[in-house]
C-alpha cells in the first residue's frame, strides 16, 4: 500500500482541476436520486449520443444534487472563461438543443436558470472560478432558494463529479486529512472541534468533541468509529443527498476523526433502501484506498479503513445502541445506558457513531479553523444546519442554512410560502419524533434550544410544511402510526402506551371521540415520554403533545361537533356541489369512479352522497370551486 504525501496530493490536484474545470466545454448532468427520478438519465444519454454523433470533444459527466429537487433534471454547462451556466427541468430535446447551440457557439436560453462566475470555497483559500459575462443571468446566490443558503456541507454538491476522487481533491479535498495526521496531535484536534462547537447533527445535539474525547482517554487496544446513515424519517434526505454527491467528503471527516481517537476501523451503516449512495460510497472507499488515504500504513502510516454495513431500514436502528446490535448481527434493539457507546459499544469497545453530516463538518473545521466556524449561528448551536424542506411548499428541496435562520425564511422566502397562496398552518421538525409548530411561532429560530422550548426537535433535519388543508388530527394520527410500526416492543411504556394513543386518535379521527380523551392522550403522552428505553420512545409523543398544545380546537371540533375543519377525515365530511359556481364543464362526472356525480353538460351537477366514496377526485379536479366539503 502506498502512503499518500501533501506532494503526491498535489500532483492530483492538478489533475484534477483538468477534470473539473477542462478547457473545452463540459457538462454536468444532476444525476442524485431526485435527478434520476425526474428523467436525468435520459437526458445524459442524449448528450453522450448528441457528441458522439457530431464528434464533439465535450466533458459529459455525472454530478450530484444542487437541492432544488423541484426543478430537476438540472443541468451544468461549462465552457472555458466564462459562467457555469445551469439549466432547470431539462428535457431530452433541450438535452439536443444545448449542443446544437454550442455547436453554433450559442448560448441556448431556453430552461436557463442561473449562473456561478465564483464558488467560495470553504476548503481551501481561493474559490472556484468559472469565468465572467451572461449579464442578463442571474447569479446562483440572486435566486430566492439559494438567497439566504450557506453552503458548508453542501458546498460541492451538484459541482464536482461524485465519482472521481481527483476532483474532489481538485478542490481541496483530503488536504486537511493529510495536514492533521502529518503536523497535529489528537488532543490539538479535539480542541479545534470543541472550540468550534460542533454538536450531533443527528437530532440529540450532544457536542462532538466531548464524545470524542471520551474514547480518546480510554486504553482499549481497540476502537471503533460509526457513522450512522439510517436516515428513517419520512420526507427526510439529507444524508442520501450528501452521500450521493460528495461522498468522499464524508469519508475524509471519518479519517480525521479516527485519527484524533487512535481508530483503526470505521463503518458507514447505511439503510440498503439507499443502493446509489452505497453504490457511489464503495467506488469512493476503492478510490482512496488506491490512493493510500485508507487502508494499511496509509497516509504517513496511519492505518485505517472503513467498510460498509447494509441496514435492514428499522427506523429503531437509528439509535446508537440498536444499531451497534445490528451491527453485531442481533435484533436491532437498544439497550440501557450507560454504558454509553463512547465507553463500550461495538463488540465491546470504545465507539464513536455521528451522523453523515456530523462527519461532513469536520474537513471544513479543519480547513478553516474553530473561530470561523463558530462565527455561524447562535451561542449554543454552531455552524449550518441541512434540512429537506418539503410537503405544503412552493419550492421543495435540500437547504443548508445558518443555524439561528428564522422558520419564516426558511418557509417563505427559501420555501416560497404555500401552494397556490394556500395558507401554512403548521410545520413539523424532526421527522416523526418531531413537533408540530404553528405558523404563529414562525419568528422563532432554528437552533437546538429554541425548538426544544416548543416542544418539537431539530432532529436530523426533516422539515415537513403543512397547509390550511392538513388536518392536525390525521399528521398526529399518521405520525404515530409510523412511530407505532417501527417500535422494537423491547419496553412496554412505548410497545403499549403508542398503541393505546394511536387507538385514542383512530376513534376521534372517525368521530367516536370523547372529550374526556384529550387529557387521556396528553397523560400517556407523558408517561411514555418519561419512562420507554430509547430516544424512539422517549420522543414518539411530540407530535401528540404539540398538536395538543398549539391545535386543541380541531381535537375538540372532531370530538364535539362531529366535523373536520380541514376536511380531511373521510367519516367526517361529504361533498355537494354550490348551484352558483358549478358551470357544468362535467370534469367532475369524467373522474368520479362510482359514478355518484351526474348531471348534464352545462347544466348544474349533484352528487349523491350514498354513492359518495369521498375520494375528493371532484373536489381536486373542479377549476371553479363549485365542489364544497361539507
Amino acid at each position: 500500500m502506498k502512503m499518500m504525501t501533501l506532494a503526491h496530493l498535489q500532483k492530483i490536484k492538478t489533475k484534477g482541476l483538468k477534470s473539473f474545470l477542462p478547457h473545452k466545454v463540459r457538462i454536468a448532468v444532476g444525476l442524485g436520486s431526485c435527478g434520476i427520478a425526474a428523467g436525468a438519465e435520459g437526458v445524459y444519454n442524449v448528450f453522450h449520443e448528441e457528441a458522439k454523433k457530431n464528434t464533439l470533444d465535450m466533458s459529459i459527466t455525472k454530478t450530484g444534487c444542487l437541492g432544488f429537487c423541484g426543478e430537476e433534471p438540472l443541468v451544468n454547462v461549462s465552457r472555458p472563461r466564462t459562467p457555469l451556466v445551469i439549466y432547470r427541468q431539462v428535457t431530452e430535446d433541450d438535452a439536443r438543443a444545448i449542443v446544437s447551440q454550442i455547436m453554433g457557439n450559442k448560448l441556448y436560453d431556453k430552461k436557463v436558470f442561473c449562473k456561478i462566475e465564483e464558488m467560495e470555497n470553504f476548503i481551501q483559500p481561493e474559490g472556484i472560478k468559472y469565468g465572467t459575462g451572461y449579464a442578463d443571468i442571474p447569479h446562483f446566490y440572486e435566486i430566492p432558494f439559494y438567497k439566504k443558503q450557506k453552503k458548508i456541507v453542501l458546498r460541492e454538491s451538484g459541482l464536482i463529479s461524485p465519482e472521481s476522487i481527483d476532483e474532489y481533491i481538485a478542490v481541496g479535498g483530503y488536504a486537511n486529512a493529510l495536514k492533521v495526521i502529518t503536523s497535529m496531535s489528537p488532543d490539538e484536534i479535539l480542541k479545534v472541534v470543541g472550540d468550534a462547537g460542533l454538536r450531533g447533527r443527528g437530532g440529540a445535539g450532544f457536542p462532538t468533541a466531548t464524545k470524542w474525547g471520551i474514547a480518546r482517554k480510554s486504553k482499549s487496544d481497540k476502537k471503533y468509529i460509526i457513522c450512522n446513515a439510517d436516515e428513517g424519517d419520512p420526507g427526510a434526505y439529507m444524508n442520501r443527498n450528501e452521500m450521493e454527491s460528495d461522498p468522499h467528503m464524508l469519508i475524509e471527516g471519518m479519517v480525521i476523526g479516527a485519527f484524533a481517537i487512535g481508530s483503526d476501523e470505521g463503518i458507514i451503516y447505511v439503510r440498503t433502501e439507499y443502493p446509489l449512495a452505497i453504490e457511489r460510497l464503495k467506488i469512493a472507499l476503492e478510490q482512496a484506498r488506491a490512493y493510500g488515504l485508507l487502508g494499511k500504513n496509509s497516509s504517513n502510516g496511519f492505518n485505517f479503513d472503513i467498510h460498509i454495513v447494509c441496514g435492514a431500514g428499522a427506523f429503531v436502528c437509528g439509535e446508537e445502541t440498536a444499531l451497534i446490535a445490528s451491527i453485531e448481527g442481533e435484533s436491532g434493539r437498544p439497550r440501557p445506558r450507560p454504558p454509553f457507546p463512547a465507553v463500550s459499544g461495538l463488540n465491546g469497545k470504545p465507539t464513536i457513531i455521528n451522523n453523515v453530516e456530523t462527519w461532513c463538518n469536520i474537513p471544513v473545521i479543519m480547513a478553516k479553523g474553530a473561530e470561523w466556524f463558530s462565527a455561524t449561528g447562535t451561542s449554543g448551536s454552531k455552524g449550518t444546519k441541512v434540512f429537506s424542506l418539503v410537503g405544503k411548499v412552493s419550492r421543495v428541496g435540500l437547504v443548508e442554512v445558518p443555524m439561528g435562520i428564522t422558520l419564516k425564511e426558511v418557509i417563505y422566502e427559501i420555501g416560497g410560502g404555500g401552494i397556490k397562496g394556500k395558507k401554512i398552518k403548521a410545520v413539523q421538525t424532526g421527522g416523526p419524533s418531531g413537533g408540530c409548530i404553528p405558523a404563529s411561532l414562525f419568528d422563532l429560530s432554528v437552533d437546538y434550544e429554541s425548538l426544544q422550548k416548543t416542544g418539537s426537535i431539530m432532529g436530523s433535519g426533516g422539515m415537513v410544511v403543512m397547509d390550511e388543508n392538513t388536518c392536525m388530527v390525521d399528521i398526529t394520527k399518521y405520525f404515530l402510526s409510523f412511530t407505532r410500526e417501527e417500535s422494537c416492543g423491547k419496553c412496554i411504556p412505548c410497545r403499549r402506551g403508542l398503541e393505546h394513543m394511536l387507538g385514542i386518535l383512530e376513534d376521534i379521527s372517525v368521530g367516536k371521540g370523547k372529550m374526556s380523551q384529550i387529557d387521556e392522550l396528553k397523560e400517556l403522552a407523558s408517561v411514555v415520554k418519561s419512562a420507554s428505553l430509547c430516544g424512539l420512545g422517549q420522543t414518539a409523543p411530540n407530535p401528540v403533545l404539540t398538536t395538543l398544545r398549539y391545535f386543541r380546537d380541531e381535537y375538540e371540533a372532531h370530538i364535539r361537533d362531529h366535523k373536520c375543519p380541514a376536511g380531511v377525515c373521510k367519516e367526517l365530511i361529504s361533498y355537494s356541489i354550490d348551484a352558483e359556481s358549478c358551470t357544468g364543464c362535467h370534469a367532475c362526472v369524467r373522474v368520479c369512479p362510482t359514478g355518484a356525480t351526474s348531471g348534464e353538460k352545462k347544466e348544474v351537477h349533484t352528487i349523491d352522497k350514498k354513492k359518495c366514496i369521498k375520494c375528493s377526485a371532484c373536489y381536486e379536479t373542479c377549476k371553479f370551486n363549485a365542489v364544497k366539503v361539507d
